[in-house]
This record gives structure tokens, sequence and C-alpha cells, in this order.
């Protein structure tokens, strides 16, 4: 049995408490779904989480590909042969899809493809936080987007819906606030799956330039169908009451409006466009030209509000319109936020108190586990470079970056490491080292790697190899040998791989072997080539199921020279009354502190 059954199996009219993330995952089963593909990324990976788990008994096929444009690709080349097909990425990784998806959108599809972009605002997990909404336009796709879970259930199945009707890719867009939080979802009916094969068209499928040209006027064609279905679209709710002002809005940020009008005691008109590309431009006419001022209230880009205010000067009317004057144009929005301009426009006061948010929450840094791998590969690499530059990438290692290891000193985006290091190897004539994680090697770190070969850059790639997609949810890889079915598949080795790629010196060591780990390192460090090192190390929390050895300070032989927790930082280590103490329920048995303590005060209990 799963935890996740439930999702598969509950009946029509059942209610459950889900995840935004497990609703769209619900969504999918409902759509009849056939073919799932994903590149896991926070805050988008339950779902494929999810589904990973019902594949089996759910008689579809679910993988985690190698990137997001893999992802794509073949969720796509699935549609194009009739199937019911989904791709679930974060924002960012539309960026590594966009290249499939622009012409994709030419091709079309024959059965059913939605995109899920799961965008994170205020960069909680994320290197950015743009956007994606501003996709939909330059795809020339639909877009719409879900305001709570049971929306994202029922919004993912209209997608399907909408995806076949038009033969096109459709987005859906969530948000950190949609993806994770929990609400009640009522079930609705499963569809049956219909027959697929493939029907040769090239002039469809084939995008030399001379079809292309035929098929951007098709989809333009389809594109004015979708406004069509846009303007009488179910998912877009609209509200009427007597006020002078107006509110347009979509996804979560209708859930903080809904909140803050609640507490002003208001009742105010409210467009909810759930269906944002193409825009419903005849909708939100005939709702905003009832009022004096609109308020245009979303978070990040002035999407909605660049619409609301293009529909009013096409009508040459001089309704005002307010939106990022009053509100951020960078991360997330809150309730305290909108009371306090929303009152304004409305000519009330509000409570300071009403103004605060009520819990006052601690800081939690983000910090590696205790016994992580990552922390000793940083020490080892540390003594062997020095002050030497030294890139890193997308995953849990990126908090090396913070004290007491403070390793990498450019983080721009996945597999980026490599390129960039080439790239500083070239401007300054120094040695450079690439640090990047197993499975973002495999999602993008290939190309880097071959292009630092042919182009002779003087760089040591760093390969952190933890057996699994760590910082996601554990998620299977390339070099697991699972596959997203849960069965085995081919295992990839990564030692292998680079060696493919004509990297001629590569060595895997393991991390916790600090004397070891060390001088091989040093070996690679000192050539003047491309080389190439793999920390091998399974991820700490796999490994906490199994006995393990504890390990102590003898108070009488500890100095208190605070090497360990100067040099490591590990959580476990902790400063209790000014005694240096190993928390045992946090030990995780690596030894690596028994090993940088000069005085040898750290043992085995």
């Amino acid at each position: 049995m799963s935890k996740f059954d439930h999702i598969l199996y509950g009946r029509e009219g059942e209610r459950y408490l889900l995840l935004g993330n497990e609703a769209i995952a619900r969504g999918c089963i409902e759509g009849g779904v056939d073919v799932v593909t994903a590149y896991p990324g926070t805050p988008s990976s339950e779902i494929a989480d999810t589904l990973s788990q019902l594949a089996s008994k759910g008689g579809f096929y679910m993988e985690y590909s190698t990137n997001e444009k893999v992802a794509v690709e073949v969720a796509g080349g699935a549609a194009i042969a009739g199937a019911r097909a989904v791709t679930t990425m974060k924002h960012v990784g539309v960026n590594v899809a966009a290249d499939t998806l622009a012409t994709l959108a030419y091709v079309g599809i024959r059965g059913a493809f939605v995109v899920v972009s799961a965008d994170d605002p205020n960069a909680w997990s994320s290197q950015n936080e743009q956007d994606n909404r501003l996709y939909a336009p330059l795809f020339s796709i639909p877009c719409i987007e879900p305001s709570d879970p049971q929306e994202a259930k029922d919004f993912t199945l209209y997608a399907f819906e909408l995806s076949e009707k038009l033969e096109l890719p459709v987005m859906l867009r969530t948000t950190t606030r949609i993806s994770h939080t929990r609400g009640p979802v009522v079930f609705g009916p499963i569809k049956e799956r219909r027959a697929k094969g493939f029907v040769r068209d090239r002039a469809r499928f084939v995008m030399i330039p001379a079809h292309a040209r035929t098929r951007h006027k098709v989809l333009l064609q389809k594109l004015e169908e979708a406004q069509q279905i846009a303007e009488n679209a179910p998912i877009n709710k609209v509200h009427i009451t007597d006020s002078k002002v107006c509110i347009v809005t979509s996804g979560v940020s209708y859930g903080y409006v809904a909140d803050a009008i609640k507490q002003l005691g208001e009742d105010i008109a409210i467009l909810k466009l759930g269906f944002i590309y193409p825009p419903p431009v005849q909708l939100i006419w005939d709702f905003i030209k009832r009022f004096e001022e609109v308020i245009v209230i979303e978070e990040l880009e002035p999407y909605l509000e660049r619409i609301v205010k293009q529909v009013i000067a096409e009508h040459q009317d001089r309704i005002v319109v307010h939106g990022k004057n009053l509100l951020p144009r960078c991360g997330e929005l809150s309730i305290p936020t909108l009371l306090k301009n929303i009152a304004h426009k409305l000519g009330k006061k509000v409570e300071e108190s009403k103004q605060l948010l009520p819990i006052k929450v601690p800081k939690r840094p983000p910090v590696l586990c205790p016994g992580c791998p990552h922390r000793a590969s940083a020490l080892v690499l540390k003594r062997v470079i020095g002050d030497a530059v030294a890139t890193t990438d997308i995953g849990c290692y990126a908090l090396q970056v913070l004290p007491p290891l403070e390793l990498g000193d450019v983080l721009v985006c996945m597999g980026a490491s490599i390129g960039i290091a080439c790239g500083i190897a070239v401007a300054t004539g120094q040695r450079v080292a690439a640090v990047i994680g197993d499975s973002t090697y495999f999602h993008a770190g290939l190309p880097g790697t071959v292009n630092a070969v042919y182009n002779k850059h003087n760089i040591m790639i760093v390969i952190l190899d933890n057996g699994t997609t760590a910082m996601t949810g554990h998620q299977p890889h390339p070099g697991t040998g699972i596959r997203g079915l849960g069965d085995r598949g081919v295992r990839v080795l990564l030692e292998d791989v680079v060696r493919g790629c004509g990297v001629r010196n590569v060595k895997v060591v393991d991390p916790y072997n600090l004397k070891e780990a060390e001088k091989a390192v040093r070996s690679l460090w000192e050539r003047d080539e491309v080389t190439c090192v793999i920390f091998r190390r399974r991820c700490v929390l796999l490994e906490r199921e199994k006995p393990r050895t504890i390990y102590r300070i003898d108070q009488e032989k500890c100095t208190k020279c605070m090497s360990c927790i100067r040099l490591l930082g590990c959580p476990a280590i902790q400063l209790v009354d000014g005694s240096v103490v190993i928390r045992r329920e946090l030990c995780a048995g690596c030894g690596v502190c028994a090993q940088v303590c000069p005085s040898k005060a750290i043992v085995k209990t």
C-alpha cells in the first residue's frame, strides 16, 4: 500500500485533504493521463513523486527525465502519437525546455499535453523568481492558473480537455503557495484512455523552414480559437457589487485578496481570471467599464496590469488602474500588504495590529545535514585548491558557500558551473574548480565537459555523487539505476560518462576518508588539463535507518580549540555551557570530525 493510494482509488464525490501538487496529480489521473515526465524541482516535485508511486498501479508510464528539455520531448512525442501527457517542472526548468516548447507549439499534438510550471515567488528554493506567465505569449500557447488545491485538480483536468480540443500544449502555472498549501479536494470521475498511434504527416511534424512558416499561421489561428474559449471559460469568476473600486486578480493572489477583504469588512467587485493567456479581453472590459478605479493584484510582473491597461486604452477610456504603483514587483504578497493598500484606496483605516503578522517565526537558515558527505568534500577541496576560484551549481552542495565552509564563488543555473569555470580560466589564466552534483551533471553537465575537453580549458571538474537527487526529495536519476516506475533500469556510471566525454584523468574517492581523498584530489589539481574527481558517498538521509557508530567528545582530551566547529560547522557539534559536545540524536557517524580534531578528543561511543 502507498500513502498516495487514495489519490488513485478515491471515488467521484469523495473529499480528501491534499497538497496542491497532490491535487494536480489527481487531476492528471482524472484526465486519463498516459505519460508523465519530469525533472524534479521545488516547488513542483510532489506532483511527479506522487504519480511515480501510482504509475504501475494506475497503468500509465512515468519517468524522471535527465532534464526538462528531454522531459518535454518525451511527453511531447507521446502526445504527437495521440497520448495524454504531462510534464512537471519548476519555473527555471521552462528555461531549459524553451527550445523544444517554442517549436512544439507549431507542430501541435494529436492527444493532449499539459506543461506544469511551478513558479517560486520570493525565491524560497530557487536562484530567481521569474514570472512564467510571460512564456505563454512567447510560445503562443494557452496558460491557466488555479488559486487553491481544488482548482489545482479541476484546472488540470480542464487543461487536458483544452489541449485536446486545440491540439496545442497548455501551460498550467502554479506558485509555491498553491503547490504546498493543503486543502479539501472533491474528486471527480476518471476518464477512460483512448487508442494511440502515430500518424505520419511530415508537413506538420517536420519543422523545416517551409513547413514552419505554414504552421506559424495555423498556430495563430488556434490562438484566436483559444481567445474565444477564454471569453466564456468556466474557470473565470466574476463577483459584481456597487463599489466604485474593483479588483482584477488571479491565482494565489486571489486568496490574499479574499482574506484581506474579509478583514476589511468590505464587499468589493472582483474578477478572478483562471484563463490568463490568451486573456479574455471582452470579459475584462465588460467587468471594469462599470468602475472608476481598478486595482490589479498579482505577484511579480505587472502581467495582468498591462492587459487591463491595454483593454482600457483600446476603448479610449480614462479608468484609473493601480497595480505595481501600490504593490511590490518582487517577492510574495501578504495580507498585511494588501490590507494597507486596499484600505488606502477605499479611504479606510486599518488597525496597526491587523497589518502585522500574528506570529513571528524564528529564522532558520538552511544548513547541510549532520554527516552530509558534501561537508567533507568541501573541506578536502579547500585544503587542496586554497584560494583558487571554485564555481558551484544547483543542489544541496550550494550550501557549501555558507560559513564555515565558504566554498563556491559563482552560482548561476543548472550545469553552468563547468562552462563558467571555463570562462574564468580563459580570462585569468588560472586553474579553476567546477563543483557540480550527480543529478545536475546528468541534467546539464555533459555539454560543458565536452566543451572543456575540446577547447583545452584548465579546469578540474568536481562531481559530488550522493546517489540521489537529494535537494528535491531523493528522486532517482541515471546514476542510481532506478526508474520513475520504481523498477531497475540501467545504471549509468558517472566515471564512464566523464571518460566518454574525453577526460583522461578521472578518480573516484570517498569524502569520509579525508587523507586518501585529499591525496587523490591534489594529484588531479596539479595537472594542467581537464581532470575530474568524483566524491562518492550516499546521501546521509538515505542511511539513517542503518546501524551507525555514534561519536562523542572526550572532555578530558578536548582543548576547546574549536577546530571541529570552525572547520566543519556540523549541526551535531554544539557548544553547551562552555563545552563542545556531540548530540547523539543528530550524529550520523561519519567520523569526519574525529579526523579533523588535532587533540584526538573525538572518539567512538
